[in-house]
């Protein structure tokens, strides 16, 4: 690892005053300077923070929050699904209706979170790729 701008080593050892890793995550906040600057979309990283500049690109998050994801919100809105239709027994196009809505909604704010959470805990705890030596 070097000590340049942007890597993992320059992460502020005092931690008074920010926010927490659930907090900073929630809001996308950047994990250097804890401006709202870490998505450019619904679940897309922007490239750098628009306040202080670290490249966001350098962190590897990849696709474990998408796999658990699935499992996790597959499960609870199957399992809904489920206790809905024994309980009440309502048509088809009824279950469409929330189902198809809720798990969108889910995907998407389990995503945000999660991926944010991931990359910032990545730039708190100055995690790098094993092997690599820059």
């Amino acid at each position: 690892m070097t000590d340049q701008p942007g890597s993992p080593d320059d992460a502020p050892e005092n931690t008074k005053g920010r926010p927490s890793l659930a907090e900073a995550a929630l809001f996308g906040c950047c994990p250097r300077c804890d401006a709202r600057t870490l998505f450019d979309g619904p679940v897309k990283f922007a490239e750098r923070c628009r306040a202080c500049g670290l490249d966001f690109t350098r962190f590897n998050v990849g696709d474990g929050p998408a796999g658990f994801l699935t499992l996790i919100i597959g499960a609870l809105i199957t399992g809904l699904a489920i206790w809905l239709d024994l309980s009440v027994r309502p048509p088809f196009w009824v279950h469409i209706v929330i189902w198809v809505p809720v798990t969108v909604a889910a995907v998407l704010a389990g995503l945000r979170v999660s991926k944010a959470l991931l990359l910032i805990a990545e730039y708190r705890n100055k995690a790098g790729e094993a092997g690599r030596d820059e």
